[in-house]
């Protein structure tokens, strides 16, 4: 069990930090691609999925490394 959870936590550990890296501070993500920035309001689409899955993986990352203490 430990050594699925070790597997687990690295795992999800990188996918954190690609969908972090991914993501540019105040530009939208047609900004990553060569895009010119407009005026941003919210955000929409693969900018939107993204932004949900970094979320997703942080909730991911802090429950695995709270069941590893008790494991």
């Amino acid at each position: 069990m430990k050594t699925f959870l070790e597997i687990f936590q690295i795992a999800v550990s990188i996918l954190l930090i690609l969908s972090i890296l991914s993501q540019q501070r105040s530009a939208g993500l047609s900004a990553t691609f060569g895009g010119s920035g407009g005026f941003h309001v919210s955000k929409r689409g693969a900018e939107k999925v993204l932004f949900n899955l970094t979320i997703i993986f942080a909730v991911l990352f802090v429950a695995s490394s709270v069941l590893y203490l008790f494991v």
